[in-house]
């Protein structure tokens, strides 16, 4: 019999990534986008959910579509609550009533940023604006839902596909040969094909496993750094292989103004996963050389 699990973003990074995953033998991934699956839709989800696959109902769940436009979520709050809360909400009360696991990716963006050092699942939240928040509510609707879960909190994603940091830093240096970048704001990147590997160690989990481990965790990449030297680092992985570069200046948040606000320390604790799961990240240097050999060929 084969196992499908439901997969949200399918044109996400994540979604993706999670498609490209070697699964189990016996494992299916069924991936919806928006077109296929309206998550401005309760209903429209809980009969997804309800429906299974193929006559049989899913192994599991994975929430990984999300509004994440963080700065546009200020102005376009409904929205941004519509797909970041109200939909993990339809998808907890529809995986409750059928007794599916649901794993739902959540942010370092609901905490502060105001704390040194990294920052652990049970640390106080405290998001900074519409997005953070947003997500915090998708997380709440989760847990009160009665559905067995893992929400995983992530930062930082990138990958060969999509939008994100490491494609944009590319795309700029090949026009400007200088770069200001800030520096005063902390993290670990996460590769989007290394987090999808952990979703999927999770949701194998807690399908065959009716006592897996269920609650909150945290998985980013190995290892804090700055916007800044993150961006050094992508353009001399980037220059080893005959892709673009250029000089970055480190410059303070202050001076690079956005509608939302920022957290300063977005590093996150990798024990609670560790514990659980047995998933040690790897460090975030080695993540991105994967994502450079995908766009321009291994480092020679």
């Amino acid at each position: 019999m084969t196992r499908a699990v439901l997969v949200t973003g399918a044109n996400g990074q994540v979604g993706t990534e999670l498609q490209r995953c070697a699964w189990p033998d016996g494992w299916t991934v069924v991936a919806f986008d928006r077109a296929a699956l309206d998550l401005a839709d309760p209903a429209a989800i809980a009969a997804t959910v309800a429906d299974g696959h193929d006559g049989q109902p899913w192994a599991a769940v994975i929430n990984a579509a999300a509004y994440t436009a963080v700065d546009k979520a200020e102005s376009d709050v409904v929205t941004a609550w519509t797909i970041n809360a109200l939909a993990p909400a339809a998808f907890a009360q529809a995986c409750a009533a059928a007794d599916i696991p649901l794993v739902q990716v959540s942010t370092d963006y609901v905490f502060a940023g105001d704390k040194a050092g990294a920052w652990e699942v049970d640390d106080p939240v405290g998001p900074l604006g519409v997005y953070g928040a947003s997500k915090l509510g998708g997380e709440l609707a989760v847990r009160t839902s009665g559905a067995r879960h893992a929400i995983v909190r992530t930062a930082w994603v990138v990958s060969a596909h999509g939008h994100n940091f490491v494609k944009t830093m590319l795309r700029v240096a090949a026009d400007r040969p200088v770069l200001n970048v800030v520096d005063d704001q902390l993290g670990s990147p996460t590769s989007a094909a290394d987090l999808a590997h952990a979703l999927m160690t999770i949701a194998v989990r807690l399908a065959e496993d009716a006592h897996a481990p269920t609650g909150t965790f945290h998985f980013s990449n190995a290892g804090a750094v700055s916007w800044a030297e993150f961006s050094a680092e992508i353009f001399r992985q980037s220059a080893a292989r005959g892709g673009p570069s250029a000089q970055v200046v480190p410059i303070a948040t202050a001076a690079y103004p956005t509608p939302a606000r920022r957290p300063a320390n977005s590093v996150l604790s990798h024990e609670a996963i560790r514990a659980a799961y047995g998933i040690v990240p790897r460090p975030w240097q080695a993540a991105l050389g994967d994502i450079l050999d995908d766009l321009f060929g291994a480092d020679t």
